[in-house]
């Protein structure tokens, strides 16, 4: 029998003694919504613009000397692929990222200039995780998957272990809920795992919502045919792993899906309110407690995962052209 590592919550700990001791935690803001003071994790102000470095740091240190030599694999829209590519730099490995053709120009070249190899392909048509494993076979490199790896999973959970210790200190409490984005689930994963006393909810864009519907059946449901188009890159995500999802199961979290217009006018809050330039995929948490969606309630986190915009695009967001 094959042995199949699970994430844990003494890993998450781990992981986040990890990320300590290279980068100071990201900054928590408090605004009020509806009357209540509510915590806001910025991981769009980390290094790469995204919380994706720290279950790469995680992943990257766990490998063994003798193995980094041969680097790593990894196939990303494009914050996971800087999450890496980061890691990898700082550790003097070789990095591949397979990207989708219509990545954002600004992942794609963020991914460029840290170093890492960029393979394309086309979504609509095409495998990420085929080319990957492929790849990673041929040069007998470690493939790093974005949710899909206990490393990962605890290494994204360390944004919610630095959160917790920020709100005590802003005398706002241990978080009671926790509003987070959901691809395929790691960050969510991880949080659920570090914040074992907190309710966590997983906010998706709609028609992408199939975590959601995944934890209402018992099941793994994938997303439907044809997906309506997003503009959050970084959550088009079409099956979600067994990993991810025994761990937001297990632990009786909700997810709720959130559309278009609600992402750009939760982008357009965060710009107005917080001074923070936060990506689509990014804001679909605080898109959800805007909307009504999730109950505003006192201790409660939100995670603005990602700031990696299309300049263009969050020009027009933010005029209002909706």
């Amino acid at each position: 029998m094959t042995f199949v590592r699970q994430p844990t919550r003494a890993g998450v700990r781990d992981a986040a003694a990890k990320i300590a001791a290279i980068l100071p935690p990201s900054p928590l803001f408090v605004a009020e919504i509806r009357g209540i003071p509510v915590a806001f994790k910025a991981e769009a102000l980390q290094p790469v613009g995204a919380f994706k470095l720290r279950g790469a740091w995680h992943r990257l240190t766990a490998i063994d000397e003798e193995s980094r030599g041969k680097g790593v694999v990894a196939f990303s829209s494009g914050n996971h692929a800087q999450g890496v590519a980061w890691a990898a730099k700082r550790l003097g490995m070789p990095a591949v990222i397979v990207m989708p053709a219509d990545a954002p120009k600004s992942k794609r070249e963020g991914t460029l200039a840290l170093g890492a190899e960029v393979v394309s392909y086309d979504r609509a048509t095409q495998s990420r995780e085929s080319i990957a494993a492929q790849l990673a076979e041929a040069r007998g490199a470690v493939l790093v998957p974005s949710f899909d790896d206990p490393w990962i999973i605890e290494g994204q959970g360390s944004a919610g272990i630095e959160a917790s210790v920020q709100m005590v200190e802003r005398g706002l409490g241990e978080p009671v809920q926790a509003i987070v984005p959901c691809g395929g689930g790691g960050l969510a994963a991880g949080t659920a795992l570090g914040l074992r006393d907190a309710f966590v909810t997983v906010v998706e864009p709609e028609g992408w919502d199939d975590m959601r519907r995944s934890l209402e059946a018992g099941w793994i449901e994938p997303v439907g045919p044809n997906p309506p188009p997003t503009a959050c890159d970084a959550l088009q995500t079409t099956l979600v792993s067994s990993l991810t999802f025994d761990v937001l199961s297990r632990r009786g979290v909700q997810g709720v899906a959130v559309s278009e217009a609600e992402i750009r006018a939760a982008q357009r809050w965060a710009a107005e309110r917080l001074r923070l330039v936060v990506e689509p995929g990014g804001a679909v948490a605080l898109a959800a407690l805007l909307a009504g969606k999730v109950e505003v309630t006192h201790g409660t986190l939100v995670i603005l995962s990602g700031g990696n915009v299309d300049l263009a695009a969050y020009g027009a967001v933010l005029a209002g052209n909706d």
